[in-house]
């Protein structure tokens, strides 16, 4: 057995975090001991495994602050993670430390230590904000050169896709090695036999209904899914009933869920698809299965994503997928077999969703197919015995 201590900066809800736990659960399935080490932990707002106890949480220094003045999130991050770091070296025993996202603190878990440090990119951060002015400039360049200098000096690292690594390699110098571990699907939670009633929504008076799943948030691109229902709306028939499900993560604290949430829904009102639409924020584990099971498809906006696990989650109930093509999308959606791969605008993604209303036996077949993939690529099996075999070589 393995004592593993994982360090992750907030664990709310979000691909990432799934990630993180679907982690866990796997080396808790191979009996080691887990432990997810967090500065903020909110029971309202998280995974149903780290509320009911199925995966030990430890929340540490929530109390100091997520952004000062609104700003220097970045810097507010790395100082959550650098005292966690110090906290675990001081006064917590582990065999194995994993990090990810934030990757200062790895020399803080390594100095005057024999332990490894396993550490997941994601993607890398320095890629993931503006630099619109010199202030903004002169603020991120030393934390885009530690992030490259830190995330090196781990023992090993992981990264979720073909596209990730070539980024990381492209933007990191100072990596020589990354390997690639698909984030995996736990497919237990999906396999329940019992009927999911969902009071949050009715879709018995509707013909054909798309999902967007995603964090409210900006760079998700939403829009494109509105746009594209708008289009359909125009281009199909009246007595066809269609509507749009927008559902995700939603949290007070972070002001752009907000914002680009009353954003969408202006955008609805402008787009007079209204009517055709559903918000819905932070959404139960129930809600989300009674989605996946029942909708027609899913429309999967953001470009260039890491990977994506929700397009899996998606194949894995039989459910067809609309996705970009660019980022991980590419590797998980088959194009004209499990899904359609599209060029991101209103038309090409509304004339996927118009094929999937006009030639309905294709949700049937695609589904299948989609299913299958999931079982073959992106098990929860593999997933396990990848990651296992990692944490024993470093041990």
């Amino acid at each position: 057995m393995v004592k593993v201590v994982f360090l992750h900066p907030d664990l709310g809800i979000g691909g990432a975090e799934r990630l993180v736990i679907d982690m866990a659960l796997a080396l808790l399935s191979k009996k080691h001991e887990v432990t997810i080490f967090t500065s903020h932990h909110d029971t309202t707002h998280c995974f149903s495994e780290t509320k009911d106890g199925t995966v030990q949480v430890v929340a540490k220094f929530d109390w100091l602050p997520r952004r000062i003045l609104g700003k220097f999130y970045a810097l507010c991050a790395v100082m959550r993670m650098i005292f966690l770091a110090l906290y675990i070296r001081l006064f917590v025993s582990a065999d194995i430390y994993i990090v990810d996202q934030v990757s200062i603190c790895v020399p803080f878990l390594k100095f005057l230590s024999s332990k490894k440090v396993l550490f997941y990119c994601h993607y890398p951060d320095m890629l993931l904000t503006e630099r619109k002015s010199f202030l903004k400039l002169l603020y991120r360049k030393p934390l885009d050169y530690l992030e490259g200098l830190t995330t090196s000096l781990s023992d090993k690292i992981l990264v979720n896709s073909l596209f990730t690594k070539g980024v990381v390699s492209k933007t990191f110098s100072q990596v020589k090695k990354c390997e690639v571990l698909y984030p995996s699907l736990n497919t237990s939670k999906f396999e329940n036999g019992y009927e999911i009633v969902c009071t949050d929504v009715n879709l018995d008076s509707f013909d054909f209904v798309f999902l967007s799943l995603n964090r409210y948030e900006r760079k998700k691109n939403i829009n494109l899914a509105l746009e594209a229902m708008a289009y359909v709306k125009e281009n199909c028939s009246e007595s066809v009933k269609c509507h749009l499900i927008v559902a995700g993560g939603y949290d007070t604290r972070v002001n752009e869920n907000v914002e680009h949430h009353l954003e969408l829904e202006q955008l609805s009102q402008k787009l007079d698809i209204h009517e055709n639409t559903t918000f819905l924020r932070s959404i139960s584990d129930t809600t989300k299965l009674f989605l996946l099971r029942n909708c027609t498809a899913l429309i999967y906006t953001p470009s260039n994503e890491h990977f994506g696990i929700v397009p899996v989650e998606s194949m894995y109930c039989n459910m067809p997928v609309i996705a970009v093509n660019s980022g991980g999308p590419l590797e998980t959606v088959e194009h004209s077999v499990t899904g359609f791969l599209c060029e991101p605008s209103p038309e090409r993604v509304g004339q996927a969703m118009l094929q999937l209303i006009e030639q309905s036996e294709l949700k049937d077949s695609m589904g299948r197919a989609g299913k299958k993939r999931v079982q073959e690529l992106f098990s929860f099996e593999a997933f396990t015995e990848k990651l296992h075999s990692f944490v024993m070589e470093l041990c």
